[in-house]
């Protein structure tokens, strides 16, 4: 499950208690720093690392404003802005037409498919997908943190469906096109 690795620093993130939330940021900044490290190691390139980059870069500023100030406005916000921060990372992927996808889907796909206009079409898709997600629960966080009081149970159920939603439109979409593929 490699989306699961790959947004794994935000389920640290999101696992470990709000009140903790300093903790919360140094543990999912050393998990993305560890998942960088070991993808260049196997020799994987930046295009396959679109979101763990921009989490090591988003965790290390939320770390640093976590320990300077625990107390800051900010920490009620803070899962809506990591799925703001998540949100943009795809929109720009999809902008400058890189889908962060479309990295992934290269480890798993032979590399005469890579450039066919169709593979990045059906990336282009699922990266949008996933941006749709993150922008829809940055919304409903921001929402939840300001009306509810970040209600802990509505903000980890909009986290775990902002995951899980395009991790299954994902695998089903995929495996549609490959059905199509197969019998055309």
């Amino acid at each position: 499950m490699t989306y699961v690795r790959t947004f794994l620093p935000w389920i640290v993130y999101a696992v470990i208690p709000s009140g903790s939330w300093k903790w919360g940021a140094l543990a999912a900044l050393v998990v993305a720093l560890v998942l960088v490290a070991t993808q260049v190691r196997a020799g994987r390139g930046a295009d396959a690392m679109i979101i763990e980059i921009g989490s090591s870069a988003f965790f290390a500023v939320l770390t640093v404003i976590a320990f300077a100030d625990p107390h800051s406005g900010l920490h009620p916000y803070s899962a809506a802005l990591a799925n703001g921060t998540l949100a943009l990372i795809s929109l720009v992927s999809l902008a400058v037409r890189r889908p962060f996808t479309l990295g992934i889907a290269k480890q798993t796909t032979p590399r005469e498919y890579w450039d066919l206009p169709a593979f990045v079409r059906v990336n282009t898709i699922i990266t949008s997908v996933w941006a749709a997600s993150f922008v829809v629960a940055a919304v409903v966080l921001t929402v939840v943190a300001a009306v509810a009081h970040g209600n802990v149970a509505a903000t980890v159920a909009v986290q775990i469906a902002a995951l899980v939603i395009p991790i299954v439109f994902t695998q089903r979409y995929v495996s549609h096109v490959q059905a199509r593929a197969q019998r055309a």
